[in-house]
């Protein structure tokens, strides 16, 4: 048996961290068994679905890497085929037409509440025998009065339920348009998957789409529904719990990588191993050792993988990722150092892209401005005169390479009797503005002889520009 797997998200908004798990287990299922997985984009709701949501979608899959071999399909491009599916049901008496005005509904479901009964459709129109005139119909499966339905979970066991439980649910709309019930079961059983990996809200959906499956006289899929992702605080995971749009931690500047192997510990692990390559998680994957209970989503923890990754990850790699980043602060990083030379240099020093870009900043724009705590310390007249023996000394360097360079400032401090720190971080302040970079000599090799010097005799200009002021008081 080849494994086939699907994502099937609905467009009715970007895509989340819930699903972007399922989609990633899905997807890890299907590439450990060398089967296919699918997207399948779930847009009846005709109302909310959006091209926007569909792109965002799309977006956030490409992002994470979960490539699909087959689709994107899509289920508004399918509406004949659901018809044709409903019209069998009726002519095998598997389904019925439902004449019901929503004030009926409404005066049914309220008399059930006042006599203590759990609300739903009595099917008082399961025997009619012709139709009423002037009314445009829904469509009801005709579910099954007594035995029970087992859902044969992977996660979860075996969990029955009850057909007395479940009513005659809703299959077509008045204007025809199919529901999520009748297309879901469609589009597994044309599409040929074997393995259903979704949220445990859908659990409830299970035992009335195996019913259908039966009526069409098809296996149904094996069922795996992956249990809820808790927010710090023990509710379930939205947005009041900060980012939880995928391709928000993108903007927050977290490697796709992180976020994968964040998620595929959420609810699943293999002994203590906390970091996984792609392909370790390919390997070790399956989906009976997914956890039955909620997960808890643990931001400063993935916030630590993405350090680990930055760190561990190629230069070249987190240069593509953080080319992103730098153009969002209106820098053209082909407009100065190798990019994959800056990220080489800041990989060990940041915990996120965007921490990253604002520390890279200086390599491609002039700094103008310094940090008032920065400057206050490190630009005064005492070290205005290191700035001018450090202007002369590297000016007439033969070459521009580190070595050399850190050899003048090691001249000068000795010259002047004063530790290194003392020549480096008014250097250091002066080509960034701040008192944190890569080493010294190393970043002002990147940063060139012709912008070094001149940002530190921008950094002398403004230690006499403040005396100056500071003499008209």
């Amino acid at each position: 048996m080849t494994i086939r797997t699907r994502f099937a998200p609905s467009p009715t908004g970007y895509l989340h961290v819930g699903g972007a798990r399922t989609a990633l287990f899905s997807w890890l299922f299907a590439r450990k068994h060398g089967g296919q997985f699918i997207l399948r984009i779930e847009d009846t709701d005709l109302e909310r679905s959006t091209t926007e949501s569909v792109n965002a979608i799309l977006e956030g899959m490409a992002w994470l890497g979960l490539d699909y071999d087959e689709g994107p399909f899509y289920q508004t491009q399918r509406f004949d085929r659901y018809k044709e599916i409903i019209n069998q049901l009726l002519e095998q008496g598997d389904a019925y037409h439902c004449y019901c005005s929503k004030e009926e509904l409404d005066d049914m479901r309220e008399q059930q509440r006042a006599n203590k009964k759990k609300p739903r459709y009595d099917g008082r129109c399961r025997h009619l025998t012709s139709p009423k005139e002037g009314v445009q119909p829904i469509i009801r499966f005709k579910n099954p009065l007594e035995g029970s339905v087992i859902v044969q979970d992977v996660v979860r066991g075996n969990v029955e339920f009850q057909n007395s439980e479940l009513d005659d649910l809703v299959i077509a709309r008045s204007d025809g348009s199919p529901t999520y019930n009748l297309t879901v079961v469609v589009d597994d059983l044309d599409m040929g998957l074997t393995h259903v990996i979704r949220g445990d809200d859908h659990l409830n959906n299970s035992p009335r789409q195996i019913n259908i499956f039966k009526a069409l006289a098809a296996e149904p899929p094996i069922f795996a529904h992956l249990p809820m992702i808790l927010g710090d605080d023990g509710a379930r995971l939205s947005k009041r719990h900060g980012a939880v749009s995928v391709m928000s931690y993108r903007d927050e500047g977290y490697l796709p990588e992180a976020l994968l192997n964040y998620l595929v510990r959420l609810g699943w692990s293999h002994g203590d191993q906390e970091i996984f390559t792609l392909d370790e998680m390919i390997a070790l994957f399956d989906i009976d050792g997914v956890n039955k209970s909620a997960s808890s989503f643990n931001t400063e923890k993935l916030l630590w993988l993405n350090q680990q990754y930055l760190k561990s990850s190629t230069a070249e790699h987190v240069a593509e990722h953080l080319c992103w980043h730098m153009e969002q602060l209106g820098i053209d990083p082909a407009q100065g150092p190798d990019l994959v030379s800056v990220a080489e240099l800041q990989q060990e020093r940041a915990k996120t892209l965007v921490e990253m870009a604002a520390n890279s900043r200086f390599f491609y724009k002039d700094v103008k401005e310094f940090d008032a705590k920065a400057a206050r310390k490190n630009l005064t007249v005492s070290s205005g005169e290191i700035l001018e023996d450090m202007f002369n000394r590297l000016s007439s360097l033969a070459e521009w390479q580190a070595e050399p360079i850190h050899t003048e400032v090691k001249a000068c401090s000795v010259a002047r009797e004063i530790g290194m720190g003392k020549v480096a971080q008014p250097i250091r302040v002066a080509i960034t503005g701040n008192t944190i970079s890569p080493p010294l000599d190393l970043t002002l090799e990147l940063l060139g002889r012709e912008r070094t010097l001149s940002a530190i005799r921008y950094a002398i200009d403004w230690i006499k520009a403040q005396l100056d002021d500071q003499k008209q008081l």
